[in-house]
């Protein structure tokens, strides 16, 4: 039996495992919004991995990092060092991405906060329902639950 198929019993038998036994054996460890390896190739999970790297950075408006993000400078930023362009405004970056249905989202694509037919936030989808996004002025950025039906989803081509 391979170590990775004695986790399960291992932590049956423990009750719970901590975070290096699971290491020990050669389980996993799934953290959200990070990549694994076999993802890390990709542009979209590159971008989402920088836009987590930037936790804590504050908001501003119109700021497009390294240091301090808005919305979409956190967007652009993300794929910017993922090789990908993107334009500068939340409502221009959903113009420019491939839009997609909420069951074929996946980590890295773009999250569109719309009232009606305007587009006014934006954020990259982490998993699990979250996504890592520069929130509003007094704020930082941060990995937060989606809030809202009203949302749109596009992927960056």
């Amino acid at each position: 039996m391979s170590a990775l198929n004695r986790v399960p019993s291992l932590m049956a038998r423990a009750g719970t495992a901590s975070a290096l036994t699971i290491a020990a054996v050669g389980g996993s460890i799934v953290v959200p919004g990070v990549a694994s390896d076999a993802e890390a190739a990709t542009p979209a999970t590159k971008a989402l991995q920088v836009a987590a790297s930037k936790k804590g950075s504050p908001y501003k408006w119109g700021a497009a990092g390294p240091h301090r993000f808005d919305c979409s400078g956190l967007t652009l930023y993300s794929y910017k060092k993922a090789g990908k362009k993107l334009p500068r405004t939340a409502a221009q970056q959903y113009n420019k991405t491939r839009h997609i249905s909420a069951g074929s989202r996946k980590a890295g694509d773009l999250v569109f906060f719309h009232s009606g037919s305007s587009v006014y936030h934006v954020g990259i989808y982490a998993g699990k329902g979250k996504i890592w996004h520069s929130p509003k002025s007094g704020e930082v950025v941060k990995l937060q639950k989606i809030w809202t039906k009203s949302v749109w989803y596009g992927r960056v081509k």
